[in-house]
């Protein structure tokens, strides 16, 4: 998460510090979600990060993941965590799209007189609005708030 904080405090997009690190977009990638990365992956993105390695990588620390979270708020985690789902549900969409649309195709093609392509369409796009309130807190009784609230009313007392 700290690589992801870095890279979108100077703009750049995954791809042009793929670039200047000398690493696959797929490795940063997979660094920006916690996966692990290797010694050399960190100590290039130090510096094109301008920031001491040891920032990035603590030898008393043995796991990746909390090195990567180092140096974050739990907000800005929240955040990052939130735009994360947020790409990932325009891919949803886009990808909804596209496989609706040549369906739709295939569907005029084969049978003109059957709309079968409305079943998977109706189908995904439920799916789409029901993950959609979820991202967007349409439904705000079943947020964050509304969980804290109840909790605390179970156990009688703040948290």
């Amino acid at each position: 998460m700290l690589i992801q904080k870095l890279r979108l405090q100077r703009g750049w997009s995954q791809q042009q510090l793929a670039e200047l690190s000398d690493l696959s977009v797929r490795t940063i990638q997979r660094i920006e979600q916690g996966q692990g990365a290797s010694m050399e992956s960190l100590r290039s993105l130090a510096s094109v990060f301008e920031v001491d390695f040891s920032t990035l990588y603590s030898e008393s620390e043995p796991t990746m993941n909390s090195n990567l979270n180092q140096g974050l708020t739990a907000e800005e985690t929240l955040a990052l965590d939130h735009v994360r789902q947020l790409k990932k549900f325009y891919r949803s969409i886009l990808l909804y799209v596209v496989i609706i649309s040549f369906l739709a195709v295939v569907n005029y093609m084969s049978s003109p007189h059957q709309l079968w392509v409305i079943w998977p369409a109706l189908g995904w796009g439920l799916g789409l609005l029901l993950r959609a309130a979820s991202l967007f807190d349409f439904f705000p009784f079943f947020g964050a708030d509304w969980e804290k609230k109840q909790v605390e009313k179970r156990l009688g007392r703040k948290l």
